[in-house]
C-alpha cells in the first residue's frame, strides 16, 4: 500500500536509517507506536543541513520534510506491517532557522502533506512544531511520530 501510493507522487521509500545513540527508532507501548526523530538522511547521506532563511529557503525546508516523513513510513514499514496501521496520532516536527525567518508551518507541510497523500484518512494527525538552536549534523528539520497499531491478528507477531 504505502510503496504503490509512493510510487503513483514519483517518490520511494528509504532503506531505514539506523539510531545515532543508545535508542530504537520504532518503539510499541501497547498499541501505540512511536518513531524516533528521523531527518533528511537518503542512502546514508546527509542532506538539507544549515539554517532555513539563511542556508536554505522555505522550499528547501518543505523537501527536508517530506524526507523526514518517508523516513518515517520507512520505519513503520520495516517495523510493523503497514496493514496493521490503524493511523498516524502525532507529529513533532523540529526545525533550526534564523531569528527573522517565520515560515515553520509551510515545510511542515511538507509531512503533513505525504501522510494524507499516501495514508489518507489514515495520515491524518495532529502536530507541533518547535523552533531549536541546533539540531544533530546540522540538519535544518528533524520529524518524529507516534501511531496506533490494530490489534493483532493471527500469524501477526508484535515486534
Amino acid at each position: 500500500m504505502i510503496k504503490n501510493k509512493l510510487g503513483q507522487l514519483g517518490l520511494e521509500l528509504p532503506s531505514p536509517s539506523v539510531p545515532g545513540g543508545n535508542y530504537t527508532s520504532f518503539h510499541i507501548r501497547g498499541h501505540i507506536a512511536y518513531v524516533a526523530i528521523q531527518f533528511p538522511i537518503q542512502s546514508g547521506e546527509y542532506l538539507f543541513q544549515g539554517r532555513l532563511g539563511q542556508d536554505l529557503n522555505t522550499e528547501d525546508g518543505y523537501q527536508a520534510m517530506q524526507l523526514c516523513a518517508l523516513n518515517v513510513l520507512a520505519q513503520i514499514n520495516k517495523h510493523t506491517s503497514p496493514n496493521q496501521l490503524e493511523g498516524l496520532n502525532h507529529i513533532d516536527a523540529y526545525y533550526q532557522s534564523t531569528e527573522s525567518w517565520d515560515e515553520a508551518p509551510l515545510i511542515v507541510n511538507g509531512a503533513s502533506d505525504l501522510f494524507v497523500n499516501v495514508l489518507g484518512d489514515k495520515g491524518i494527525h495532529t502536530r507541533s512544531i518547535v523552533g531549536v538552536h541546533t539540531l544533530p549534523r546540522g540538519f535544518s528539520v528533524g520529524l518524529s511520530a507516534s501511531l496506533t497499531l490494530r490489534k493483532p491478528t493471527r500469524g501477526w507477531v508484535w515486534l
